[in-house]
């Protein structure tokens, strides 16, 4: 018989056995308990955030395995700096104010360290360089500035080779 594949966001660390896991996992005939204790040991480190997982589950012997992706950069970001939203853009009465909120901003070694986090995960970037200047592109659509300076203009000192990685 075929594995069959659950896929879920679920808060880090706090799965429960209600929808969307429970409902899924319960027609199958498997421990839903056992697997929703290991789906919150595996996303412990992201409590607060929403984290992909999926369970690939075998029919025929019952087994399971869990397999946790990591959340958004937009969400590693704002869990960084402690927000909940990033800037909103242009609203229609005032024109041309679009990038120019600002809601925090991100130090290198922060954007670093979230750079780390997803190239281990499911980033495309092929080098730590690559996955910092994604996350500092992020933070430009969220109006996050980096070390104090609009995040393009650290993406470009990164390009020059002014700004080590």
């Amino acid at each position: 018989m075929a594995d069959i594949t659950i896929s879920a966001l679920v808060e880090g660390g706090k799965a429960t056995a209600g929808p969307p896991l429970g409902p899924a996992l319960g027609p199958l005939g498997i421990n839903v308990t056992q697997i929703i204790a290991k789906i919150n040991e595996k996303t412990k480190e992201f409590s607060g955030l929403s984290v992909p997982v999926k369970v690939v589950v075998n029919k025929a012997t019952k087994e399971f395995d869990v397999i946790v992706g990591t959340p958004p950069v937009s969400a590693l970001i704002k869990k960084e700096l402690g927000i909940q939203l990033g800037a909103k853009g242009a609203k229609p009465e005032t024109p041309g104010t679009k990038g120019q909120e600002k809601v925090g901003d991100l130090k290198l070694e922060q954007a670093v360290k979230i750079a780390k986090g997803k190239a281990q995960g499911n980033s495309v970037a092929r080098d730590v360089k690559a996955a910092v200047k994604e996350v500092l592109g992020t933070c430009v659509s969220m109006g996050v500035t980096c070390d104090g300076k609009d995040a393009r203009e650290v993406i470009k000192a990164i390009d020059e080779g002014t700004v080590k990685v």
